[in-house]
């Protein structure tokens, strides 16, 4: 498997920018760009890497997992099936440089909140990572199964400081991404 590094450098050649260039678009230094090429840095923050997206002209998908990622945005609904439910769509491996603030060893998947439809606190164009379970973990946004209707599931996302009284856990939010607004 090919490593983030090798990634980075590989998507900075293609967008023709040099290390120093690179750096000033994601406000870092360009000695930190060597040590993510390198493999020195290991970790790098969600913001980081989004702005390494940005910078680098490509999907974060793209700079997590390379090329030929199978992994694709899937929409979250508050009625219907959840999205690993309707989908084929294989799960998103955690690689080990992504920090969260929850260690999640299990299948997780990249989703957002599909048209007309709010999952507070995401908002419109944002990436959720979302991890598949019943169980609660720790306090936490969860996505929460509130009634079904008309043989539909309804969904939502809540904030639990405790496990709720009902199995109605769905889903835990690992992660989320913010769209960059441009100054």
């Amino acid at each position: 498997m090919e490593s983030l590094g090798s990634r980075i450098k590989q998507l900075r050649l293609r967008a023709k920018l040099n290390k120093a260039a690179l750096a000033r678009k994601v406000g870092v230094s360009d000695v930190t760009v060597s040590y993510w090429e390198s493999g020195a840095i290991k970790q790098i923050g969600h913001e980081r890497l989004v702005a390494l997206a940005e910078a680098l002209e490509c999907s974060l998908a793209t700079l997590l997992e390379g090329e030929t990622t199978s992994t694709a945005l899937l929409p979250l609904q508050h009625e219907g099936p959840l999205p690993w439910h309707r989908s084929q769509q294989a799960a998103f491996q955690l690689p080990p440089y992504l920090p969260l603030a929850i260690q999640w060893q299990q299948a997780c998947f990249i989703v957002t909140p599909a048209p007309k439809n709010s999952f507070p606190p995401l908002e419109e164009g944002e990436l959720a990572l979302l991890g598949p379970t019943r169980e609660f973990h720790q306090p936490g946004h969860y996505v929460v199964e509130n009634e079904v209707v008309e043989n539909e599931q309804r969904f939502n996302m809540q904030y639990l400081e405790q496990p709720p009284k009902t199995d109605a856990i769905r889903a835990i939010l690992l992660g989320r991404w913010q769209p960059s607004t441009a100054p």
